[in-house]
This record gives C-alpha cells, structure tokens and sequence, in this order.
C-alpha cells in the first residue's frame, strides 16, 4: 500500500469511526434513565397494600352535632376570630388552600395547614408526629400564639356565657364544660369527617369497571416506581415518618431553611430524624393543594416530579407522570353522601 492511499483511506475511515460512534452513543442516550419492570396490566384488584375506607363509622351523634358546632366556633381563640374551620374548611379538602394558614391578628404559619379529613385514621398528629390522639393535637392550635393563641380557663368562660353550649355540656356529659369535654367532642366530629367510597376503593371492593384503564395503568406506575413504599394502607400514607430528601438535599436545592423544616428531629433530637416528617395521606390529594410542609408544590404535576427526584431518585417520562396523576385523582371520596 503506497503512502498516497493510505494518506487517503485513513482519515476516510477514521471518520467512519467517528460517526458510528456517535450513532452508537446516541442511541444509549435515547435509553430510558432506568428501566422498570410495571407488572402485568391491572384489571382487576387483587393482593393490593392499600385499603378501601370504611363506609360507615359508629359515633356518638350528640358528640358529633357538638363537637361541629364547636370546630366552628371562634370564641376558641383569644380575639374571638378564628376557629378550627379557619384553616380546616370542609368545603375545601378539609384545608384552607394556602401554603401557610392564616391565625390571629392576620399572623402567618409556618407549615402547610394539612387536610382535618380522615384524620382519625393517622398514627400521630402534625407533619413532625407530636400528638399521638385527636386530642393531644387539639392542645397545639389553641395554645399557638399565632394560631389561636388562647386557654382553657379563657375559652371554659367564654362558653358558660352561653345557655345553649351549658345545656349541650350537661346532657350529653352530664357534667360541666371542662377541657376534656370540649377535645372529647371535637375529636369524635373529626371521627365523622371520614371520605369513603371513592372510585379507587369501588375498584377495590371489586368494582373492576370504577377505574378507567388509564387510572388503572396509573396506579400500576405508581406501585412499579415505589411510591406505595410510603403511600399505602387506609390512607395512603399516614401510618410512617420518612426523609424528604432521600435521593437528593431537597432543602439544599430549595433554600432558606427554617426551623419547622427540621421536621421529626424538632420532637425528638435525634439527627436521624432530621428532615424527617409523617408522610401525608393522598386521599382527595386532588382537593388539598398545595403540597408538601411547605406548601412550595401548587399542582399535582409538581408534586409527583419532586417526590419522584427526591424520594425515588428516579427519571420518569411525562406520559407515566400523567398517567399517575390520573390514579390519583380517583382517591376523592364521599363527605356526607357526595365529593367533599
């Protein structure tokens, strides 16, 4: 081979080099960023790790008329402006829509006011899990000073004004208003704030025609990323404390760290528990925005890509994304016989 060929071939076939490794490279680029075994398509429900709500609930009915009218009642914070319904409002989720709940002399929260709907069925109370009853958590919002920012003795007097909460008191307790009392029936009232029989729990009792196959293939996604590994049971979550942040410093990305962004480790000290709070429930998700403690998610989209990034560390492309969020939407229940 004489030098002026190989002058010629060489770089010829250097070039051809190039480009099919480009080609090759390309096409491991156009791979998905991590591959997924989704199961064989859902039809109907089977062994699943969720559980339908109950469809009814045995309660005291005097207690629960009481307990609503006193979930109501303003005359439960210092200047008489705000109830329990402020920041719970049952005609919007059980929330009140904002990234942070508004108290007393128009003072601002510090973490996102979640839904008081089915609350009952929550192994602790508040993001960081500090009351273990309804009851317990009653004490936080009436004692906070930019919540309620009031007392029992306050509060004891303000109602013994009234003839009708004295006589509601004796017959139903046969006693005197006292702070037991007024916990006992607000936290049977809550009891009743249950949402039963939605779609998704239809499916699950065995309606195989509640969900449409894309809902369906929604929930399939979402068993197959992981997000069952937190959200599951009665309330699809609710029963755990986990990490935000586990595949990512979410805070880190986020910024200006508070205290109430210390989570669980705020309760117990430990630096485990840094960053670590109870994981929301996702039922009537569709209702409750916005999301997360800090209320920084304003739609479901943005919600489910950041606990895909930072609880899963996973690439999800927008189709899965849509189609999870369409499971999502069937987890609204029944409040008082219709959709919350």
């Amino acid at each position: 081979m004489n030098r002026s060929f190989k002058s010629f071939v060489i770089p010829i076939a250097l070039f051809c080099l190039v480009i099919l490794f480009s080609w090759q490279w390309a096409k491991v680029l156009e791979r998905p960023a991590a591959a997924i075994n989704l199961g064989p398509p859902i039809s109907v429900a089977g062994d699943e790790p969720i559980e339908p709500i109950p469809i009814t609930a045995e309660l005291n009915q005097e207690k629960v008329a009481l307990g609503n009218q006193l979930f109501h009642e303003p005359r439960l914070s210092r200047d008489n402006t705000i109830s329990c319904a402020s920041c719970h409002d049952l005609n919007k989720g059980g929330t009140d829509q904002r990234a942070f709940p508004i108290g007393i002399d128009s003072q601002e929260g510090f973490l996102n006011a979640p839904t008081v709907l089915n609350n009952s069925f929550h192994f602790r109370q508040f993001w960081d899990g500090r009351a273990r009853s309804l009851q317990d958590q009653i004490e936080g919002p009436i004692h906070a000073s930019h919540e309620m920012d009031s007392n029992w003795p306050e509060i004891i007097s303000k109602l013994k004004q009234s003839p009708e909460y004295v006589q509601a008191f004796k017959q139903i307790y046969a006693d005197n208003i006292n702070s037991d009392h007024i916990k006992d029936a607000i936290a049977i009232f809550e009891n009743s704030l249950f949402t039963p029989n939605s779609r998704f729990d239809r499916f699950l009792r065995g309606d195989t025609n509640a969900l449409t196959n894309n809902e369906k293939e929604g929930y399939r996604r979402f068993k197959a990323y992981g997000c069952v590994s937190c959200h599951q049971g009665i309330l699809l979550g609710g029963n755990m404390f986990q990490k935000f942040g586990v595949f990512g410093d979410y805070f880190k990305d986020r910024g200006n760290i508070t205290e109430a962004d210390l989570g669980r480790f705020n309760v117990t000290g430990q630096e485990e528990d840094r960053y670590a709070f109870k994981v929301p429930s996702l039922r009537n998700i569709e209702l409750t925005a916005p999301y997360f403690h800090d209320g920084t998610a304003e739609t479901l989209d943005e919600a489910v890509k950041v606990m895909i990034k930072y609880q899963l560390g996973r690439e999800v492309n927008q189709q899965d994304i849509d189609l999870i969020i369409q499971f999502l939407t069937t987890l609204t229940g029944e409040f008082e016989g219709s959709s919350p």
